[in-house]
């Protein structure tokens, strides 16, 4: 199989697995227990958080394990709105973020807070001054997205940290695109929370981190014992945390060369599409994203029946729709840029990763080519 779905997940690496072994078998015990089993669990959660704050150059006592980036983000937003109720109850997101994002924005819309949704450009991007001017007195939180899962693009997060620093406004970003792919330092970056998640870089499923800088006040959503500093209750899944820790080590290490490659193979994968294909759009920027993240619309052909027929070449891809109750819906972030509803409907995602190599973007070029022109006849 050529596997070119990166973005959705990234296979779990042998370094990160054996890693977790131990914490599956011997070193089984509950972290918040006082015993030595307990204990033994306990040293590799320490050591883990000591390890994610070193990679992101954050302080051990601002990393939040979570079950992954939808509770990370669903602790960031919700937090904020539950600290600040009754006193602060508006947000700004934007039109293209992640549904953890935009439906918690919705949820805490029912819930009493204002939510200001930011219109994109043409290629993904968000107007930090857009987001100057819709900050209010009584804004609680502006969340952007770092780089978008499904178009790629990468958003100007200093310029908006910076607007939300000037106004005293906390600022949340969610990076699980990012991490991995780019680099991240929190103490350069004016961000006040940063949501990750391990299985967007070669870890485990299960496990994820809310980035909480210092000083910044949230009230806990999920309430139960004192784990986590009393910031998300809940017996740690140490194997994961573990994985998740040895995996963004590794990935860190390889980001800066691993980054060079996948533009270039990127950027190969771009212009053979387009040049072979002459119905294929490109989506989103053609520099200024996702190092592995090619976006495209081929008019007149759904995208699932496009992954469908990639499957049958053994190309695992995804569709740029998703499908609601028996009906094809295009996806809002290709809506959100001003594409057509036959566009909309015809996005496919393809998605580099450190197994990816120049052989199979041909391969793939070549099995697009083929399916579109026995499709379009």
């Amino acid at each position: 199989m050529i596997y070119l779905d990166h973005a959705a997940t990234t296979p779990c690496r042998a370094e990160a697995v054996a890693a977790m072994l131990p914490y599956l078998e011997s070193h089984f015990g509950n972290p918040s227990s006082v015993h030595i089993a307990g204990q033994a669990a306990r040293e590799g959660l320490d050591r883990s958080r000591d390890r994610v704050a070193r990679a992101l150059n954050a302080r051990p006592e601002e990393i939040i394990f979570t079950s992954g980036g939808t509770e990370a983000d669903n602790l960031a937003l919700f937090g904020c709105f539950l600290q600040h109720r009754g006193r602060r109850q508006h947000l700004i997101t934007a039109s293209t973020e992640h549904h953890a994002v935009l439906h918690t924005a919705e949820w805490l819309r029912e819930l009493g807070a204002e939510v200001t949704v930011l219109d994109v450009d043409g290629e993904g991007r968000v107007d930090p001054e857009a987001v100057r001017s819709a900050i209010r007195p009584d804004t609680f939180l502006v969340s952007i997205m770092a780089a978008n899962n499904e178009i790629g693009t990468l958003a100007p997060i200093t310029e908006i940290g910076e607007v939300c620093r000037e106004a005293g406004i906390p600022f949340h970003t969610d990076a699980v695109q990012w991490v991995g792919a780019m680099p991240v330092d929190v103490r350069s970056l004016p961000v006040d929370f940063l949501t990750l998640t391990a299985h967007k870089f070669y870890g485990p499923k299960g496990a994820g981190v809310l980035f909480a800088r210092r000083g910044v006040r949230f009230q806990p959503t999920v309430r139960g014992g004192s784990q986590e500093r009393g910031k998300r209750a809940g017996t740690e899944n140490v194997a994961a945390i573990v994985g998740l820790a040895e995996a963004l080590d590794l990935v860190q290490q390889e980001q800066e060369q691993e980054s060079v490659r996948q533009t270039e193979l990127r950027d190969y994968l771009i212009a053979s599409v387009l040049e072979s294909i002459p119905i294929a759009r490109l989506n989103g920027p053609r520099a200024g994203r996702l190092p592995n993240n090619a976006h495209f619309s081929f008019p007149g052909i759904e995208s699932d029946i496009m992954v469908l027929n990639l499957d049958l070449e053994g190309i695992a891809a995804s569709s740029g729709s998703a499908c609601a109750a028996g009906a094809i819906e295009p996806s809002h972030v290709v809506k959100a840029i001003g594409l057509d509803h036959e566009h909309a409907v015809s996005a496919l995602r393809l998605s580099l990763g450190r197994s990816t190599t120049r052989g199979e973007i041909d391969q793939t070029v070549n099995a697009l080519q083929r399916i579109v022109q026995r499709l379009t006849g």
